[in-house]
C-alpha cells in the first residue's frame, strides 16, 4: 500500500495530500499537539436522548439555532460527530470541526458516548469500540426529527470504528436508516493489533493514559451507584474485581469491557468489533483518513484494497499522527478535507 491519497478521484487533487507543520515532524508530536494545543470553546445546546434500555445519550449541538432549525422545510446538511476513546464534545478535534462547520454555515451535533458527557450513565454497561447499536438508535432519533435533512456522520478513532461497523452491518439490511455520507479518521480497524501496539515503546504512554482514564470513570460510576443504592448495577461492576490493579488497555478489555458487554474475553471482543471485518459491506460513500505514522495504529492494522467496498475512498497519508494532521498554526488541513468531502 502506497502513501498519500489512494483511492478514486482524490488521488488527482494535491489539496488532499497532507503536508505537516515542520515543527511537528513525527507521529507523536502531531498527536500530542492536537490534544494539548486545544481549540476555542463552543457554547453547546444539549439534547438528551432516552435509550430503549433505560439509559441515555447526550447530544451537543454547536448552537441553539442549529438545534431549533426547522425540521420540515430545511434541506441543509447536518454533521453528526462521534468522538474517540476518553473523548467528548469538548475534545479539541471535535471543537475544531464544529468551528469549521459554523464558518461554512453547516449544522453539527456531537454524540457523547455513554458516560462521556460529564455525567455517568445509568447502567453498568458503558461504551466500547463496537457500540453500533447506540449509534443506530441516536441516528434514528435524529432522522425522525429531521427527515428531509441529509446527514454526514464522522467518527474519530474509536468513534470511527463504531461508525464503520454500523455502516457495514446496516449495509446488509435494505430497511436500515443510513446517512448520505460518512468519514472515519484514524480508525483502529484491527482492535487486537492496536491494543498490542500500546503495550510497548513510546506508545505505552497512550495506553497508560487511556487505562487510567477508564479506571477513573469506572470508580466514579461505582461511587454513584453506591450513593443511589442501585444494587443491581453496582453488583455488575463489583463482580469485575478491583480495577485499580489493571495495567493496560488489553487487561481492561479482558477484565472489564468483555464481561460487562457479553463477550467471552478481550480477543472475542476484538474479533467481533474490529471494523476491518465490516468494510466490504459499506454502501454509503465513505472517506477514510489515516496516517502511516500513527503511533497507536500500526501499518499491519490497516485494510488492504481488496477489503474495501467500492463506496470507500481510502486516503493514507505518509504522516499526521493520530487525529493530528496539523499543517501549521491556524491551518486546518483535516477540517478542510472533511468539509470538502461533506459539501462536494
Amino acid at each position: 500500500m502506497t502513501h498519500g491519497a489512494i483511492k478514486k478521484e482524490s488521488v488527482n487533487s494535491p489539496d488532499n495530500v497532507f503536508k505537516g507543520a515542520f515543527w511537528l515532524p513525527n507521529g507523536h508530536s502531531q498527536t500530542l499537539w492536537r490534544k494539548f494545543a486545544g481549540a476555542k470553546p463552543i457554547v453547546h445546546r444539549r439534547e438528551r436522548v432516552e435509550l430503549r434500555d433505560g439509559d441515555f445519550i447526550d447530544l451537543d449541538w454547536a448552537s441553539d439555532s442549529d438545534f431549533k432549525q426547522d425540521q420540515t422545510t430545511s434541506l441543509e446538511p447536518i454533521v453528526l460527530i462521534v468522538h474517540g476513546l476518553c473523548g467528548c464534545s469538548e475534545s479539541s478535534y471535535v471543537l475544531a470541526l464544529q468551528q469549521e462547520m459554523q464558518l461554512r454555515n453547516v449544522c453539527s451535533v456531537v454524540m457523547n458516548l455513554r458516560g462521556c458527557s460529564g455525567e455517568p450513565n445509568r447502567k453498568a454497561r458503558t461504551y466500547h469500540s463496537g457500540v453500533s447499536d447506540d449509534l443506530a438508535e441516536v441516528f434514528a432519533h435524529l432522522k425522525k426529527r429531521f427527515p428531509q435533512r441529509p446527514f454526514t456522520v464522522i467518527g474519530y478513532s474509536l468513534g470511527g470504528n463504531v461508525l464503520l461497523k454500523w455502516l457495514g452491518e446496516a449495509g446488509r439490511n435494505e430497511q436500515s436508516l443510513l446517512p448520505e455520507k460518512a468519514i472515519a479518521v484514524s480508525t483502529p480497524f484491527n482492535l487486537a493489533l492496536c491494543s498490542r501496539e500500546m503495550l510497548s515503546g513510546f506508545s505505552r504512554i497512550y495506553g497508560r493514559y487511556f487505562t487510567r482514564r477508564l479506571i477513573e470513570s469506572l470508580e466514579v460510576k461505582k461511587s454513584l451507584f453506591q450513593q443511589k443504592e442501585d444494587k443491581e448495577e453496582l453488583e455488575k461492576l463489583n463482580s469485575l474485581g478491583d480495577p485499580k490493579t489493571i495495567r493496560s488497555i488489553w487487561e481492561f478489555d479482558e477484565r472489564v469491557t468483555a464481561p460487562l458487554h457479553g463477550f467471552r474475553n478481550a480477543n472475542d471482543y476484538y474479533e467481533q468489533c474490529s471494523s476491518i471485518g465490516y468494510l466490504s459491506g459499506i454502501s454509503v460513500p465513505t472517506l477514510l483518513i489515516q496516517s502511516h505514522n500513527d503511533p497507536m495504529i500500526p501499518p499491519a492494522a490497516l485494510p488492504r484494497d481488496n477489503q474495501l467496498s467500492s463506496s470507500i475512498e481510502f486516503e493514507l497519508q505518509s504522516h499526521g499522527g493520530h487525529v493530528g494532521f496539523v499543517a501549521g498554526l491556524n491551518k486546518r488541513w483535516l477540517e478542510n478535507r472533511v468539509s470538502r468531502f461533506i459539501l462536494n
